[in-house]
């Protein structure tokens, strides 16, 4: 028997991810209706890597068609927020790309909305959703591997000209900042390892050291956050030097009572081949773990919230706590060095 899949479609390509997320949806089993882009050389490549979808002239024809489930969106972060709204506010779920939103006003206004209307805000946190070696630190953790977790550091450098940045990149009113941007997924995987479901910033910094020629783009951003399951810094930036040969040696370590972990999500520099890595030292010595085989449960679990009205894949509480915290951080930082 076929397990019930939903119909979904796609509004706003304007960030590379909304090929995972839309993958994250077919894999599960989801069926992929329409896409809505304005940029022309944006949808010819969606279309090319997604020739089922069909290209519609107006978004209204994909908020408007009762058969679409789910809408899936990585538009240009300043009209996320708004975009979001009309899907909930057409009785539809949707999955956004972060940052979510980039200001807490609009914050305040998708959760007013999402309680009123009950439809599912989900914000993509990819490198925790469509990293094998998160979800199988997630599966130790919960299995106790390391104790109590203690602290988690993650660290999210990204190479800067990597592909070609769009100009909307570099105005701060249109990103929202480093922190608001980037240090959104280290924020959820904070909560996600420390079981934190109250938290505040601390601390934070922002800072442009090197790239004087675009002064409303912040190049470097760290946090310090407090919450009630355990501790957190942050550490992001833009410095990913060219010799690395991918876009960002992203890690994260999770420190517990009994030992800890390591993650090195996209590259080992000590030489073993592709990402996914994940090393455990505990009581017993240490272990390296190739995550390439893990099922990522992300898909599936939203497909299943959508059918059922559950929580499964991201309790909607968790979703708007790590985006606050993330606004918040950017909010209260302190500018240091570089350009002013």
């Amino acid at each position: 028997m076929t397990s019930p899949t939903i119909r979904f479609a796609a509004i706003g390509l304007n960030h590379n991810h909304i090929y995972g997320q839309t993958r994250a949806v077919l894999d599960a089993g989801g069926e992929l209706v329409s896409f809505y882009a304005v940029e022309d050389d944006l949808a010819a490549d969606y279309a090319k890597a997604f020739p089922q979808a069909r290209r519609v002239a107006d978004q209204r024809e994909i908020l408007e068609d009762a058969s679409i489930q789910l809408v899936v969106s990585a538009t240009i972060p300043d009209v996320r927020a708004a975009t979001a709204i009309a899907v909930m506010r057409h009785g539809k779920d949707v999955m956004v790309d972060k940052p979510g939103v980039i200001t807490l006003d609009e914050l305040a206004a998708v959760r007013k909305v999402q309680a009123e209307t009950g439809r599912i805000f989900s914000v993509c946190f990819s490198e925790r959703f469509e990293n094998r070696a998160t979800e199988k630190a997630s599966q130790l953790v919960a299995a106790g591997a390391i104790g109590r977790v203690v602290q988690t550091m993650g660290m999210g450098p990204h190479a800067l000209r990597n592909n070609p940045r769009p100009d909307w990149f570099f105005e701060r009113k249109r990103y929202g900042g480093i922190l608001c941007d980037i240090a959104a997924h280290q924020c959820d995987q904070f909560l996600h390892f420390t079981g934190s479901t109250r938290a505040e910033v601390v601390a934070s910094h922002i800072g442009n050291f090197g790239n004087p020629e675009t002064p409303e783009l912040e190049d470097f951003g760290e946090v310090l956050l407090r919450g009630n399951g355990g501790t957190g810094f942050i550490r992001v930036d833009w410095f990913t030097p060219k010799g690395l040969g991918v876009w960002g040696d992203g890690r994260l370590t999770i420190l517990g009572t009994e030992g800890y972990i390591e993650l090195r999500k996209y590259v080992d520099i000590a030489g073993r081949p592709g990402g996914d890595h994940l090393f455990l030292v505990d009581g017993k010595g240490t272990q390296h773990m190739d995550c390439k085989a893990e099922v990522l449960p992300y898909g599936p679990r939203l497909i299943q919230d959508i059918l059922n009205r559950t929580e499964t894949a991201m309790p909607q509480a968790h979703c708007f706590l790590a985006t606050e915290l993330a606004l918040k951080a950017e909010a209260l930082a302190t500018r240091v060095g570089g350009v002013a």
